[in-house]
């Protein structure tokens, strides 16, 4: 689950991490009182959606040579002027994709004069199976480019979790950003916070970008992207309430609710399996034939009947897919359950789209027969590849 920045800040605040004044809004009306309760003359204006490369995105509906999605104000009437061009407007940045998203909420904050500008987050390293720092010299916008280009330029520190945040460690971060005199001495507080609303929030990521020097030599969090462990929201009622459900895709927000694993992708293949592995490789497979799937759905190991019809009722329901692959090895799920769900769904939503069909494992022959009993048009597949090629064969 991601969060708005406001709202990340709000929560790093909680564990010490320096941050500015902000006042979030809605509607540009609040835009002038917001930027009263800020002490000024410099105003940043920020747009707030869940993806990143705001300051270099364009607005749709503004001339190609408009300002960004993060604007610097230097009177409360800029403040106000900016707020209207921005929200209710389209802000396409290169984590959108085209489609873009719309700006439904802003971030007034006070402004900040910056001395450097330097790159901190925080992840759970699969290699060492422990939760390490990543920072960098060079934060800003152009993380990405430093990343491909430069990668030498980004450093990782991993975290004992038996020690936690050592004086090392702050030492070792310290060292490899050059801090000296008070940001040294901000870093000894601030890196073990970061660590510990990580922790105990159960992060998945923390992204300070840029964490900035300030001309007065002290350390800010200016900017920070937070995302939680979905398996572990269980824990944290308070993070889950500042979920916003209008940044997710509808369809990701249905399967949520039946516990399926489901990402929207752009291509026109749905895909219904049963395994995070065995859904790779049914996309795979269906892009080595030329075509691209719709979404990523993994219906777990043990779903049930109308767990499967859900799943495909929220692929049936996305209307760039124009071919349906269901691909289930039936392990503990047994193929008959797959096929009295799909059956079912089938007759409650209509099927509209070619439908392929495969079935291994568990009682695979008895699903076969409930399909092709069932009246129903659907392709029957020998195997994965087989399905493949039927499918996209079908597409056209």
């Amino acid at each position: 689950m991601n969060i708005h920045e406001y709202q990340a800040k709000q929560v790093l605040k909680g564990f010490g991490a320096p941050v500015a004044e902000g006042v979030p809004i809605t509607s540009a009306d609040q835009a002038e009182a917001a930027a009263k309760q800020l002490p000024g003359p410099l105003y940043v204006v920020k747009s707030q959606i869940h993806a990143g490369g705001r300051g270099k995105g364009k607005f749709k509906e503004l001339p190609a040579d408009a300002k960004g999605g993060v604007r610097l104000a230097f009177s409360i009437e800029d403040v106000v002027k900016n707020a209207k061009e921005m929200l209710g407007n389209t802000l396409v940045t290169a984590q959108t994709g085209e489609a873009g998203k719309q700006v439904n909420r802003l971030y007034i904050e006070d402004g900040a004069d910056i001395a450097r500008e330097l790159y901190c987050s925080l992840l759970v390293d699969r290699q060492y199976g422990r939760v390490a720092f990543v920072v960098s010299t060079e934060g800003g916008m152009d993380i990405e480019a430093v990343a491909h280009d430069t990668p030498e330029k980004i450093q990782t520190i991993v975290i004992d979790p038996a020690t936690g945040v050592t004086e090392a460690d702050v030492a070792a971060i310290n060292a490899a950003y050059g801090l000296t005199g008070d940001a040294a001495e901000d870093g000894k507080s601030l890196f073990p916070a970061l660590y510990k609303a990580f922790v105990e929030k159960d992060m998945a990521m923390l992204e300070v970008n840029p964490l900035i020097v300030m001309e007065n030599g002290r350390l800010r969090v200016l900017d920070a992207k937070v995302s939680f462990d979905g398996n572990a929201l269980f824990r944290h009622e308070d993070m889950r309430a500042l979920r916003d459900e209008t940044e997710e895709d509808a369809k990701e927000i249905e399967a949520s609710k039946w516990d399926l694993a489901y990402v929207s992708l752009d291509g026109n293949i749905g895909c219904m399996v049963n395994g995070a592995g065995l859904a790779m490789a049914t996309m795979d497979i269906i892009k080595l034939y030329g075509k691209e799937p719709a979404n990523f759905c993994d219906v777990g190991g043990g779903a049930g009947k109308e767990k499967v019809a859900a799943a495909f009722k929220i692929i049936t329901a996305d209307p760039n897919v124009q071919g349906i692959l269901v691909n289930i090895f039936g392990g503990i799920m047994k193929c008959d359950v797959i096929a009295e769900g799909v059956v079912a769904a089938v007759k409650e939503v209509g099927l509209k789209v070619p439908l392929v069909v495969r079935l291994e494992g568990t009682n695979a022959e008895l699903g076969k027969k409930i399909l092709n009993e069932s009246g129903l048009t659907i392709q029957a597949a020998d195997d994965l590849d087989d399905a493949a090629q039927k499918i996209v064969a079908a597409v056209g």
